[in-house]
């Protein structure tokens, strides 16, 4: 039937048309792919040495244009930054601190118009895939502030003698090889990278977007995601892993999903250190409003909330510890660690729940184990800060607490923090509520020896102030039926009772209710406690509590004191019956001695 239909004069012209404009397309599709290379080599080496400002150069060994599906495949391409131009901007103080060298085996860009670029001078492209990419950034800190250079002039006003603008539709780097060298410590922080995927879409540089704020990097979004991240830190002493990261600056939210730090094995975390061993779980944790721009450029952290939800932090005291009293432990406070920080800092509200916090610490005399917990922590925390600028404004952090003490008492605390004053000036108040004391006996038991046989807190409020040197304020603690045991340790039962100890802490020590009678007036302390500068921030805190409760109990000092006479007064009798036990057992050896000494005299 074609060969029919081919005997028409009509259809053999249009034949004849047909082919060749086939053998055109082909003749020009080799052409431009043999000679497409050097002239797209020469525009891209252009534009991104002129929009660099000769900072970096680009090179590739080969490209191939496929006219028909509208394709650009290249290959070796690599990116890589003029040492010489950078050490020179870095003497002149204009060297960015983010420093980038890339390789990349493959390139395909789909959708392109090589017309539109070679005629118009427009670089339009659907889509560009970049598979494997390996990047390494190097980061130091050369400035803290974006610096005033002689050409400041625009990506597009760079650009625009050679091309008049460039429209990408869609960029995708999958399985990102990257490594990261942090020069800006005392020693360099390496961090390689491997399941990590980024995404940008719609970048375009033109008259109009060449000052589009919303815009990062020219695109109207970028994405980057991270899985299973580990790594170990510089000490050795804790791993850490992120299930997930995903960042995405058109809505500046930056989300992490099942971060964990995890200690090495107890044991041998004690053996190598006389550091605390904590652990901290996470299953979210997301930054609003995120400014990754200042983070990439100058480590400053600035979002205006984080939220923090669910998790759980554990603390254990190292049994090994040895207390320095000479060194000063203000730099543990909240306040002065926030100071010292190097990353720049502000955050206008955290918001945390569903925590579990938890201390223990072992009891040398007991041999036992004791722990603190709360459970269910909610907490709301404000300016969070130490950025000198925001602290003209506002020097004043706020944290609202609640949790239930032991998993029983519910516990609200409300803490002030003056950011800037010297002496780490705070304040807090709140109170603890209705709960039976027998809970807290699996931490005073082994950290205290004291069991508590009966009792019912009704309610304990404070109101301190205080700073790095002394706390002042009031409290208040409200019970009734209050019994307690002394304990001594027992190899065979853990725990026995101090029988006449007990007996006279209940008799003549322990008031049981508090106020004395119904309708008395309660007794309250007024408290001043003087901070010996080996205590921590926490430890400051408990014996400032310590110090009121102890009176409303009955242990006031003069009690105290008789308590201490006593127990001497034990310790001193044992001793001298020990003593006298002593004496009686070398004179019977003495004395056994003697008579063989008078049998052996006798049978000689």
């Amino acid at each position: 039937m074609v060969f029919k239909l081919l005997k028409n004069r009509t259809h053999k012209v249009w034949a004849a048309i047909l082919a060749t404009v086939i053998a055109l397309i082909l003749i020009l599709a080799f052409f431009i792919n043999r000679y497409w290379s050097p002239i797209l080599a020469s525009k891209v080496k252009s534009a991104v040495l002129s929009s660099s400002d000769s900072l970096y150069n680009i090179d590739f060994s080969d490209a191939e244009l496929h006219v028909l599906r509208g394709q650009l495949v290249i290959y070796n391409i690599t990116l890589k930054p003029d040492t010489a131009v950078y050490n020179r901007r870095k003497l002149q103080h204009l060297a960015p601190n983010n420093l980038v060298t890339l390789h990349v085996k493959r390139l395909i860009i789909e959708h392109i118009h090589p017309f539109s670029l070679y005629f118009k001078h427009k670089l339009d492209i659907g889509q560009i895939i970049i598979s494997e990419p390996d990047l390494n950034v190097s980061y130091q800190l050369n400035h803290t502030r974006d610096t005033v250079v002689k050409d400041n002039r625009t990506a597009w006003q760079k650009i625009s003698k050679s091309l008049h603008s460039v429209h990408i539709g869609a960029i995708f780097f999958n399985d990102v090889k990257l490594k990261y060298e942090d020069y800006s410590g005392n020693k360099v922080a390496i961090s390689q990278l491997k399941e990590m995927n980024l995404s940008a879409s719609d970048l375009l540089i033109d008259s109009v977007t060449q000052f589009d704020k919303s815009r990062l990097l020219y695109c109207k979004e970028i994405v980057a995601e991270l899985n299973n991240y580990t790594g170990k830190t510089a000490n050795g002493l804790y791993s850490y892993k992120v299930n997930h990261v995903k960042l995405s600056t058109l809505t500046s939210q930056l989300n992490i999903e099942g971060f964990s730090l995890s200690p090495i094995k107890t044991e041998e975390f004690f053996n190598k250190t006389n550091l605390d061993r904590y652990h901290i779980l996470i299953d979210s944790m997301q930054l609003n409003h995120f400014d990754y721009l200042s983070y990439h450029k100058y480590r400053m952290v600035h979002t205006n909330n984080m939220i923090i939800k669910k998790g759980e932090f554990i603390l254990v005291a190292n049994p090994n510890r040895t207390q320095d009293k000479t060194a000063n432990k203000i730099t543990g406070f909240p306040t002065i660690a926030l100071s010292k920080l190097t990353t720049d800092l502000e955050i206008d509200t955290i918001l945390m729940s569903r925590f579990k916090v938890s201390y223990s610490e072992l009891n040398k005399k007991s041999h036992q184990m004791g722990t603190i917990t709360f459970d269910n922590t909610k907490a709301r925390i404000l300016n969070v800060t130490n950025d000198k600028t925001a602290l003209l404004k506002n020097n004043i952090s706020t944290v609202q607490l609640s949790s239930y003490f032991m998993g029983r008492g519910k516990l609200n605390v409300a803490f002030t923090f003056d950011l800037t004053n010297k002496d780490a000036a705070y304040s807090y108040k709140g109170n603890l509520g209705q709960m039976d004391m027998v809970t807290i006996n699996p931490a005073t038991m082994p950290l205290s020896m004291v069991k508590i046989t009966s009792g019912t807190l009704k309610d304990l409020n404070f109101d301190i102030h205080a700073n790095s040197r002394v706390s002042k304020g009031k409290v208040n603690l409200l019970y009734n039926d209050l019994k307690i045991k002394l304990l001594k340790p027992d190899t065979t039962y853990g725990y026995s009772s101090k029988v006449i100890e007990t007996l006279y802490a209940n008799i003549f020590v322990i008031k049981h209710d508090n106020p004395d009678k119904p309708g008395e007036i309660p007794r309250s302390a007024v408290v001043t406690y003087v901070r010996p500068i080996y205590s921590t921030f926490f430890n400051s805190i408990w014996k400032t509590l310590l110090t009121g409760i102890k009176p409303a109990v009955g242990v006031d000092p003069k009690t105290e004191q008789a308590t201490i006479e006593l127990t001497n007064q034990k310790v001193i009798k044992k001793q001298q019956r020990l003593a006298k036990r002593a004496m009686r057992k070398q004179r019977r050896a003495e004395r056994k001695q003697e008579k063989e000494q008078e049998k052996a005299a006798q049978s000689k």
